[in-house]
């Protein structure tokens, strides 16, 4: 299952403008801001309904043309699917461990595909 998504823009505040507005009739609502500090300085926003899952950064801020973000069901399998991509011949994007700044039990695992897409492994459990 599909846990979040996100995508660069080119102008990040009219695409804010934009989502704001349009995504309104649908109850999808800007819900978190990535503090500067947490992104390298780069703009990032979180849109959502109960927590964030569509999200937009500024040009490619997501360290690849698109980023998708992949529910695993333990952090073993974060960790099986890093090295599987890796093994295929994807490029590591960030090994597999907590983020805390995310969530507190945010596991994850960043690999770049062949055309360079960041595609992610997540898991929220504790174990």
């Amino acid at each position: 299952m599909i846990d979040h998504i996100e995508f660069g823009v080119s102008d990040f505040a009219r695409s804010t403008a934009f989502y704001d507005q349009a995504l309104a009739p649908l109850a999808v609502k800007r819900l978190f801001d990535v503090p500067l500090e947490h992104s390298g300085g780069v703009q990032a926003t979180g849109y959502g309904d109960d927590r964030p899952w569509f999200w937009i950064a500024e040009k490619d801020a997501t360290s690849g043309k698109l980023h998708i973000a992949l529910q695993a069901r333990s952090r073993a399998d974060v960790d099986a699917f890093h090295a599987a991509a890796i093994a295929a011949g994807g490029r590591d994007n960030g090994a597999p461990g907590l983020r805390p700044h995310y969530h507190p039990n945010y596991y994850g695992a960043f690999v770049l595909d062949p055309d360079g897409h960041n595609i992610e492994a997540v898991c929220f459990s504790e174990g």
